[in-house]
């Protein structure tokens, strides 16, 4: 009879501190000390605010303390280079709340990935400003369904219903899956690398109603989107993602549309992912992206 052997555990440790010779050492040394066994690094030097960045996966065999154990070391060593650091257990789930508006697209793009298994998220909330009727097409797969109408007069009293629904959810991300509602700078500071939005690239060239006509009305050669945290700065927060594509002139503004609304969902996807995989860590105004 053949005693079965555990999968090792994997493990996502991200970090960032100001740059000096040994940062690499250390961990390396620190992981190899646990029995940990590197299988992916990433860094990254910036020169600019002599900021070092790193992203490190690792896998090691499973124990019940190994939690504990591994974050009461990186504590130790984060204190010696003055990191800022995440460690991320592979086996759980991130929780995420979605918001989203008349526009269901990349709401159903997403549901989709985390139905097929392509996006590891546990959805424990929709969140509407708009009731379930609009969106009577979607399956929302009996994931809690909350209808949260605002008004200019009833904003913050709203926001307050959406951060109750974050906390006890246990939200650790919230993605405004085109939630056309601008947030308030108090519920931004709240969100503050938990909050991810998508737009159309155009911004801030083509600002309000029917972005997609007056690019047509314009011309324009190139339609994207980009993905970003969200910040009190509106539709400034760093970039986590874009993606373009070309426009021709026997294009009409549904075309635009149909085009830009797939350019929205992979970008959307595509950000959700490389945050809950811990690729993307906030640099200032900026973000540093380890994509695959």
């Amino acid at each position: 009879m053949t005693s079965q052997i555990s999968a090792p555990a994997i493990f996502i440790l991200t970090l960032s501190c100001p740059n000096r010779p040994g940062i690499v050492a250390a961990i390396s040394q620190k992981l190899y000390e646990l029995g940990a066994n590197i299988t992916e690094a990433q860094q990254f030097d910036d020169t600019d605010s002599n900021q070092f960045f790193m992203r490190i996966v690792f896998e090691i065999a499973p124990a019940d303390d190994h939690d504990h154990v591994l974050r009461t070391q990186f504590t130790a060593l984060a204190k010696t280079f003055s990191m800022t650091w995440t460690l991320t257990d592979t086996r759980h789930r991130p929780k995420v709340l979605l918001l989203v508006s008349r526009f269901d697209h990349c709401l159903v793009d997403l549901l989709y990935r985390w139905r097929i298994g392509e996006l590891r998220i546990d959805p424990v909330g929709i969140i509407s400003n708009h009731p379930r009727e609009a969106l009577a097409d979607v399956d929302f797969y009996d994931i809690p369904f909350h209808y949260f109408p605002v008004t200019k007069q009833t904003k913050a009293e709203q926001e307050e219903k959406i951060w109750s629904v974050f906390n006890h959810s246990g939200a650790q991300l919230a993605v405004l899956a085109r939630y056309m509602q601008v947030l308030s700078n108090e519920m931004a500071a709240r969100l503050s690398g938990r909050c991810i939005n998508i737009h159309h690239s155009f911004l801030p060239g083509f600002k309000g109603a029917r972005p997609y006509h007056q690019a047509f009305s314009r011309g324009v050669k190139l339609i994207g989107a980009t993905a970003h945290y969200v910040t009190s700065d509106l539709d400034e927060g760093p970039i986590i993602e874009q993606d373009v594509e070309r426009i021709s002139h026997a294009d009409s503004p549904d075309d635009l549309i149909r085009k830009g609304r797939d350019i929205e969902r992979r970008v959307l996807a595509r950000a959700v992912r490389f945050h809950i995989e811990r690729r993307a860590i906030m640099n200032g105004n900026k973000t540093i992206v380890f994509t695959p």
